[in-house]
């Protein structure tokens, strides 16, 4: 493995998280978190991916090839508990959370840092193998499909944590746990889609994350207007 390769996927891996990170900070621009916690989110997620790898190959072990749905469920639950329980462990007990709209911040960037580190494995091979053009074609795919997946996995436990901020904590914790399924859901339905042959399917899987991305994004639009539209102007 040269340090050439290394490179690549390492920028290779960041720039499609670089850049759905630069689009959600613009989207909370009213009210910007800081840039440490934003970093510590990022680095947070980028750490929850070491930590998958052994669980999902004992799952693997455990419960058969990777292509059947039970594993696939299995990878998508391994996943979307490591990343929400990286917000929980470094971000949100912090007294920067202090409105809702920043639950989805901090559990997207958390979940863009996982991405990152995720897109750096997959980018090695192809880019240690000398075919640039494949890295550069996969390090694409990823950025229109599974970046934005688990955007909107993660998200989903960001905005049922947000919509339930004002509740009891047995609530909360009922809430959050529906939020969970919901991302285990679409990260299994996503990845079941992909793992079939023919365009049609890959297709739908692209079909079934932009659209909801498109509901979550405007149901962030809907988050920040409860909660910004008694302040003053120019105030947060």
């Amino acid at each position: 493995m040269t340090v050439t390769s290394l490179g690549y996927a390492f920028f290779g891996g960041l720039l499609p998280s670089f850049v759905w990170l630069y689009f959600l900070l613009k989207e909370d621009a009213r009210c910007p978190e800081p840039r440490s916690m934003i970093a510590l989110a990022f680095i947070a997620g980028m750490a929850g991916v070491p930590v998958v790898l052994p669980l999902e190959q004992f799952a693997a072990a455990q419960l058969g090839a990777a292509g059947q749905l039970h594993v696939l469920t299995a990878w998508a639950l391994i996943e979307e508990v490591t990343k929400y329980a990286m917000a929980a462990i470094f971000i949100f007990w912090r007294g920067a959370v202090d409105e809702a709209p920043d639950y989805v911040v901090y559990m997207l960037t958390v979940a863009l840092g996982f991405a990152a580190a995720e897109n750096m494995l997959f980018l090695l091979v192809p880019f240690e193998s000398g075919r640039l053009a494949l890295g550069l074609f996969t390090g694409d795919l990823r950025f229109l499909g599974s970046t934005l997946l688990h955007v909107v996995a993660s998200s989903a436990i960001g905005f049922t944590l947000a919509f339930s901020v004002s509740f009891r904590p047995a609530a909360r914790t009922l809430f959050a746990a529906l939020g969970l399924i919901l991302a285990v859901s679409l990260h299994t339905a996503f990845n079941a889609l992909i793992m079939q042959k023919g365009s049609t399917t890959a297709l739908s899987a692209f079909f079934l994350v932009w659209s909801v991305a498109v509901i979550f994004f405007a149901a962030f639009e809907v988050l920040k207007y409860f909660r910004y539209r008694n302040l003053p102007p120019n105030t947060c």
